[in-house]
């Protein structure tokens, strides 16, 4: 079951930037359109069933599920501003491999918060970095526009870490609907906020807007987001946003392919280096945690409020 999330997550989220910049450049739909079609569109799919079957799952949210969800979808709001903004400035490679760097800040801000990393973490994560600077070969831009883009795009790195980290805590006692609805209708309602405050108009668009906006919607968010969100159930933070790196080489092919960018020269050396950073990560959490001993499970039927953390570093 995880490695098809895992391939559904990577598939879904290398066609966002592809589709975004796409979208933008063809068509009159707006930066913040996008950021709240694609999550006011999310919130209610992935909130209808749950109502239909089992609503009283929202009924059993508490101020703790509600503070991390609306923690997350900030960030994510936040996030998507800078990400979507930093397309029409530099390269869809240069911006999405920017923006995927999460796994890094979270490491930051693990080593902040006191925490000890692995020494696989931090091998695993320079192989992967080299293998960012691969692809990107360091060119962070050669205007005045692509190096405020690639700023933009850091910052989205830095917003997405955050929004993983707070998804991860939500999602100890949340399924995966009703963490997805909370989170994502926070997120649509922040950008809608914005919008109005900017002038940015969220209707009134050509019906090719409308279709990208969709196709946007479902490739990046009902799959892409949500596989990933199902994931830091089970796995950790750091883990899954190592994962969402394969979006770099993935995003930069689809970009070469439907929209003629030139394909970075290290890419298929990068995504080997990412590859191996990832092995590197997953193989020395493994042989960390079975050192450490077993952990306590939740009981049968306990329910999600039973489910141990998963700290940084273990999966």
């Amino acid at each position: 079951m995880i490695p098809l999330l895992v391939v559904l997550g990577v598939l879904g989220v290398s066609a966002s930037g592809p589709l975004i910049a796409a979208t933008l450049a063809g068509t009159s739909v707006t930066a913040l359109a996008i950021a709240f079609w694609r999550n006011a569109i999310a919130a209610v799919v992935m909130a209808g069933p749950v109502v239909v079957r089992s609503p009283q799952q929202f009924q059993r949210l508490g101020r703790r599920e509600y503070m991390w969800s609306g923690i997350a979808g900030t960030a994510l709001a936040f996030h998507f501003v800078c990400f979507i903004l930093s397309l029409t400035l530099t390269s869809v490679a240069a911006a999405t491999a920017l923006v995927c760097l999460q796994s890094g800040w979270i490491a930051v801000f693990s080593l902040l918060r006191g925490r000890r990393l692995p020494a696989a973490v931090l091998v695993g994560l320079g192989l992967a970095f080299a293998g960012v600077v691969a692809i990107t070969g360091l060119d962070l831009g050669s205007s005045r526009e692509a190096v405020l883009g690639d700023v933009l795009a850091v910052s989205g790195g830095i917003l997405a870490g955050l929004y993983t980290m707070a998804g991860g805590k939500a999602r100890q006692t949340m399924g995966t609907g009703t963490y997805t609805a909370v989170c994502y209708s926070v997120c649509a309602a922040l950008v809608a906020v914005m919008a109005l405050s900017t002038g940015q108009q969220l209707t009134g668009f050509e019906p090719l807007g409308w279709v990208g906006i969709l196709a946007i919607t479902a490739a990046a968010q009902l799959v892409g987001h949500t596989a990933f969100n199902h994931l830091v159930a089970t796995l950790s933070p750091l883990v899954v946003s190592m994962f969402i790196l394969l979006e770099i080489p993935g995003a930069a092919l689809l970009a070469a392919v439907f929209l003629h960018e030139v394909l970075p020269a290290g890419i298929y050396a990068g995504l080997g280096l990412i590859l191996a950073g990832l092995a590197v990560v997953v193989i020395g959490q493994r042989r960390n945690r079975s050192a450490a001993g077993p952990r306590a499970q939740p009981e049968a039927g306990s329910g999600p409020e039973a489910r141990v953390e998963p700290e940084l570093g273990a999966d």
